[in-house]
């Protein structure tokens, strides 16, 4: 199979690529670096079924020969991280809505099998745990940089959807729920990697807000998987699928639990948000996804715990103490 990853070069996007190698296909990976790492692919540059093309998907020349080239394709490619988003939103809605808009088009015009990663910030600030793929969503202020990211992803959403509709593009929906696992950084706001390099320095841990907002972690091999098991699905095309774990815990708890999993002296600070992002930032205060709609179609249920993932991740920043 040929199959194109956009974003390949990102945490989960090179995690999908060696996966997809080690079946035996072959896999082209482009990608602009704004946020991907050489460091993500570089062991898989030797394999002669990988391919990366370093340039940008609003290159529609270039986008037009890889997917007409191609079979299958990932859509990983966007702006992600709170941080970056506060700090760069024109990046932000340019690289989400126009590079989603051309990249659909031309697998339209192909009728390439296309998943679309999405995210759980669509679902803003609703309030009504477990969020079900055809739950309301509740949006906060325009004045505030961090929703324009949750309305680009929503249009992600809307335009994969109506070119199922309108041109049968066999095209999946999936809204990840804080993916994480070796190789993440924790430099665009992810926080499990700022938190273990944290720790590991004897830094103070920095919790942002008051450390009562939860979350539920998915190791980063759980989605891969489920990812291409979506894509081989027969009953995953024009759907929209949540993909994600059940076990939530406060991010102060998870700040206390790293520390004690690295054996750390650092202190845990809370940080104001407006200090840590913008004035007036806002935050979801429980993110939980109902899954039982991807267990359905797919058997999904997640098999690492977050112990078992603070481990691997602990594991894996002991050994790359850099790349944090």
């Amino acid at each position: 199979m040929r199959i194109l990853i956009t974003g390949g070069a990102g945490f989960i996007g090179s995690h999908l690529a060696q996966y997809l190698l080690s079946k035996g296909n072959q896999v082209t990976v482009i990608d602009d670096f704004s946020t991907g790492r050489m460091e993500n692919i570089r062991h898989l540059l030797d394999n002669p079924n990988f391919t990366l093309v370093r340039d940008t998907i609003l290159n529609q020349q270039i986008m037009h020969i890889l997917i007409e080239q191609c079979q299958q394709i990932y859509h990983l490619a966007a702006a992600v991280g709170v941080k970056l988003i506060v700090e760069r939103p024109v990046h932000t809605i340019s690289t989400n809505i126009a590079g989603t808009e051309v990249v659909l088009g031309i697998a339209n015009k192909f009728q390439r099998k296309i998943v679309v990663i999405s995210s759980s910030e669509v679902y803003g600030k609703n309030e009504k745990v477990p969020f079900r793929e055809d739950d309301d969503r509740l949006m906060g202020a325009t004045i505030y940089s961090r929703w324009s990211y949750a309305c680009s992803k929503a249009i992600d959403e809307f335009l994969g959807l109506a070119y199922h509709r309108q041109f049968g593009l066999p095209a999946v929906i999936v809204r990840l729920f804080n993916t994480v696992g070796p190789r993440q950084v924790g430099q665009y706001g992810m926080v499990i990697p700022r938190f273990v390099k944290q720790a590991l320095s004897g830094e103070p841990i920095t919790v942002y807000g008051d450390g009562t907002q939860s979350r539920c972690f998915t190791y980063v091999m759980d989605v891969v998987s489920a990812l291409v098991l979506l894509m081989e699905s027969g009953k995953s095309a024009g759907e929209v699928f949540n993909l994600g774990s059940r076990e939530e815990i406060s991010i102060f708890d998870l700040a206390r639990l790293i520390k004690e999993k690295v054996s750390s002296k650092s202190d845990i600070v809370l940080v104001p948000y407006e200090q840590a992002y913008e004035k007036g930032f806002d935050d979801l205060m429980r993110r939980v996804p109902d899954i039982s709609k991807i267990n359905r179609v797919i058997g999904y249920e997640p098999k690492y715990t977050l112990s078992e993932i603070l481990d691997e991740v602990i594991k894996y920043y002991r050994q790359n103490p850099l790349s944090a």
